[in-house]
């Protein structure tokens, strides 16, 4: 990404990447590969993002094989699919959100404003309440969609008449 954006502002492309990527862009495209943008995402982003998506897509997969067991008609797999893209945005927003909040308390305790930015817990935090917390929160992605998945007499949401 660095290669093509130094190539764009300072006008010495690296034509022979570019040309890579246009063939292995094509060739996935004729091999139906079902997403090449996932795939294309995957190869210049670091470990740490890419196994957040894979783990995303993991729970998608368990909570969509859970929503199918259960026999929803297509408005509440609509319901579902909504909850689930909510839930997971708020997830999102929030570690966004917190990242901040840490990054101000970092700042200050730097500027010598405050003499301890975080409590000590959290200066070394341990890998067992780590894990546990990420457990409650993949029970939660899986379990607050089917719970919203209301009863079937309902109207579909617009995006499930589309």
């Amino acid at each position: 990404m660095s290669s093509l954006a130094q190539g764009i502002v300072g006008g010495n492309m690296a034509w022979p990447l570019v040309i890579v990527g246009i063939a292995m862009g094509l060739a996935m495209i004729m091999l139906e590969v079902k997403s090449v943008m996932l795939f294309a995402v995957g190869m210049y982003l670091p470990l740490e993002t890419t196994f957040a998506i894979f783990l995303g897509g993991v729970i998608r997969w368990i909570t969509d094989s859970l929503r199918d067991k259960r026999g929803f008609n297509d408005a509440q797999k609509a319901r579902v699919d909504n909850a689930g893209v909510l839930t997971a945005s708020g997830f999102i927003a929030g570690e966004a959100l917190c990242g901040l909040v840490v990054a101000g308390l970092k700042g200050a305790e730097a500027a010598g404003k405050i003499s301890k930015a975080l409590p000590t817990v959290f200066q070394h935090p341990s890998d067992i309440v780590a894990a546990l917390f990420m457990l409650i929160m993949i029970a939660i992605m899986i379990n607050l969609p089917l719970a919203s998945a209301g009863s079937p007499e309902e109207p579909a949401p617009p995006t499930a008449i589309m």
